[in-house]
């Protein structure tokens, strides 16, 4: 079966399951839009990791189904790795290698790699043609990553934490280039961070997952405007119902809790304040309050 470039999902999965002995994926499912950023979320530990593995074939699920461009992500997998560009937060070169020795062996693996590409990346990254892999700085060596992912017109990138640990000046630099490889809308990107401040900025899409579970799946301008923040005494907080409260903590105001609806709480509970919250604070409020 032929890719799909013009499908609507990029990435669809459904139902996906993988139990270790002491962790699981449980029915895990949502879609990757195509032409887009969406952001995957969720803690250390949370299946961030799991997931875009099992998206690659990297390791065995127990049941579910993954399709990449509307092909079968197993059955089809040298040709979607063909076009699937991948950054985890680990380098993954020898440390004695130089881009150009890169360069030779992804010139065999990839038919469409481009040198020309790769080398125009490497100056405009600032990254030094002939040092080694060891010695280039942790920033260096996920710009490199990147470079590598972008040079074999791959439509669809597939990132594992690649901004962790780096400043911000060289978080944003990296920001800007999936910014531009997006920009034509026939490119993708899947992009899992806990730096939940570039996603606000990037995504057009949230994926949060939560021990092996997907609790929310949609637009992120959705998810920030459908979520808010009730504040209100711990009287007050007794009247209000419990199926509007996602979660809540105490503070120096009273009570502030997560709601669901923000339009429909600032209209049912006229004596409290309610109002619109950042999408770090949604996924901290579900972290601490659902049980899962």
């Amino acid at each position: 079966m032929a890719l799909d470039y013009a499908v609507e999902n990029a990435i669809e999965i459904t139902n996906l399951n993988k139990s270790y002995k002491d962790f699981s994926l449980k029915d895990v499912t949502f879609n990757v839009p195509s032409g887009q950023v969406t952001g995957f979320i969720g803690q250390n530990g949370a299946g961030k990791s799991t997931t875009i593995r099992a998206i690659l074939n990297m390791l065995k699920t127990d049941s579910g189904k993954i399709s990449v461009f509307g092909a079968d992500n197993l059955e089809e997998e040298f040709d979607i790795k063909e076009n699937v560009g991948v950054v985890f937060d680990d380098i993954g070169f020898h440390p004695n290698l130089k881009p150009k020795h890169i360069d030779k062996i992804l010139k065999g693996m990839y038919k469409n790699w481009d040198s020309e590409v790769f080398f125009d990346y490497l100056d405009k990254l600032g990254l030094p043609r002939n040092k080694k892999v060891k010695d280039y700085s942790r920033g260096m060596q996920m710009k490199l990553q990147i470079a590598t992912a972008l040079s074999h017109h791959a439509k669809l990138l597939v990132m594992d934490e690649p901004t962790g640990g780096l400043d911000p000046i060289v978080r944003n630099e990296i920001l800007d280039i999936f910014m531009e490889f997006i920009q034509d809308s026939e490119h993708t990107v899947f992009l899992s961070s806990h730096i939940i401040t570039d996603l606000e900025r990037i995504a057009d899409n949230i994926v949060f997952i939560h021990k092996g579970k997907i609790l929310l799946a949609e637009a992120k301008d959705q998810v920030a405007e459908r979520h808010g923040i009730l504040k209100c005494s711990k009287e007050q907080f007794a009247t209000v119902d419990e199926a509007d409260v996602i979660g809540y903590r105490k503070s120096s105001f009273g009570i502030e809790a997560l709601v669901g609806d923000l339009e429909t709480c600032q209209t049912k509970y006229k004596g409290m304040f309610c109002e619109k919250t950042s999408l770090e604070e949604i996924m901290l409020f579900y972290v601490n309050n659902t049980e899962i």
